[in-house]
């Protein structure tokens, strides 16, 4: 019998982030499809999901780094009338700084984490306006507000995935589609160990273990914030950020230069 809450498709979903979002979900009692490359764990993942919360778990074994991969997840968006949730989560981390990289890696990257992103989530936002109901999650990272901190590409990466949550949920008042762009910081998950890297570099203070950060998310969701930065006490931090921004406004595009820069008209 299909779930009263639908079904959420989760990308990046065979291991760390995207898979604990398939274990809440699930215990949620959402169906799920769970999207990743490697078909021997997602099928391991689909078995536990299903025995442990008794519900429906399909799997999508592609590689959103390549167009075909991303057709497919943007043809079931499409076609599947039960998706009610989408996790955009997929996505791959930097080996070093931007000057040490490899062009190729980071042309990956931004394949990943910008072109597959942003054409799943319009996807979804388009089915989900026309159907007057649905909600989308993109993750992203902190570092989307502190760029120099952290490799060039993947920090410009994540910006892009702020900056489309944030321009879709405009589009979408009032069609009944909720936005959230959840932005972990430090996050004890596989991504580390596949680049060559350890959590062990880091102040263990400032690494969050991946379900408290889901949880956290998770709970953000619930109480409708836009953006949800998991590790964030005292929100009225990022509620001034946002206002200070918002003070920029009037004074971004104007017919004449400012005077500080002496040039006349």
């Amino acid at each position: 019998m299909p779930s009263n809450l639908g079904t959420a498709l989760v990308t990046g979903a065979s291991s760390g982030i995207g898979a604990t979002y398939a274990d809440r979900l699930a215990g949620r009692g959402y169906d799920l499809v769970i999207v990743a490359r490697d078909a021997a764990r997602l099928t391991e993942l689909a078995g536990k999901l299903s025995a442990t919360h008794g519900v429906k778990v399909d799997i999508l074994a592609v590689d959103l780094g390549q167009s075909a991969g991303v057709s497919a997840v943007e043809q079931r968006l499409r076609q599947d009338d039960s998706i009610t949730l989408f996790v955009n989560n997929a996505g791959i981390g930097p080996t070093g700084s931007l000057l040490e990289s490899d062009l190729d890696y980071l042309d990956k990257m931004v394949a990943l984490n910008v072109t597959a992103a942003n054409r799943l989530a319009v996807t979804a936002a388009q089915v989900f306006a026309a159907k007057g109901k649905g909600a989308i999650v993109n993750t992203a990272s902190v570092v989307a507000l502190a760029p120099q901190l952290f490799n060039g590409t993947y920090v410009a990466t994540k910006a892009f995935v702020l900056g489309l949550t944030e321009a879709l949920a405009s589009e979408l008042v009032g069609k009944g589609v909720k936005l959230q762009a959840v932005l972990p910081g430090l996050t004890r998950t596989e991504i580390f160990d596949r680049v060559g890297r350890s959590f062990d570099d880091f102040d263990k203070e400032r690494v969050m273990d991946v379900g408290d950060m889901v949880d956290a998310a998770l709970s953000g969701f619930d109480q409708g914030e836009l953006v949800t930065i998991p590790s964030l006490g005292d929100k009225g931090l990022y509620d001034s950020y946002i206002a200070a921004r918002g003070e920029l406004g009037p004074h971004l595009s104007r017919r004449e230069p400012a005077a500080r820069y002496g040039v006349k008209s």
